[in-house]
């Protein structure tokens, strides 16, 4: 089973379209720092992905461990907030296969360091592929109308081609 750990955005924005399962069905387990849990589920309360991540932890898939490299996770927070820094120092503590990450400044981080990255619409892009969606372009609106998800119109268009989708209502 590959190491994947998250930060708040991917599974919030997975949640707030009910796609959260599909991060189960695609790498078993998701492993994620204290700070995300507080962002996600504490503060979040009530909010889209809150009551899914809550209940993914409790049946276990869902794993809550904290960096343990103080020092790495308080410097990477000149820059991010606190639970990107969490996740990508629990990353590189664990030499994770993946981390999940939608915002652009942690994603450049990561890439720094080394670390493999996908965010939301790379994973809806791997469950089109696989076959667990039927319309990536239902999957994206829905991430764009429900979620409040941004995303650049030539990302959207680019990614829609990727997985040929490219004409309007193809899928």
């Amino acid at each position: 089973m590959p190491t994947v750990i998250s930060d708040s955005s991917t599974l919030i924005h997975l949640g707030g379209i009910g796609r959260l399962a599909l991060l189960r069905e695609l790498y078993g387990q998701i492993i994620i720092p204290p700070a995300v849990w507080r962002e996600v589920v504490e503060e979040g309360k009530g909010r889209a992905g809150a009551a899914e991540v809550e209940t993914a932890q409790k049946s276990g898939w869902i794993v809550l461990l904290p960096p343990t490299n103080e020092p790495l996770a308080f410097s990477l927070k000149r820059d991010l907030d606190e639970g990107e820094a969490e996740a990508i120092a629990l990353a590189l503590e664990h030499q994770a296969d993946l981390i999940l990450l939608d915002e652009s400044d942690a994603r450049n981080l990561a890439s720094r360091y080394g670390l493999k990255k996908t965010g939301a619409i790379g994973v809806l892009m791997r469950a089109k592929k696989e076959g667990k969606v039927a319309s990536l372009r239902a999957e994206l609106d829905r991430l764009r109308n429900q979620s409040g998800f941004w995303i650049e119109d030539r990302l959207y268009q680019r990614v829609l081609t990727d997985a040929g989708e490219t004409a309007e209502g193809d899928g």
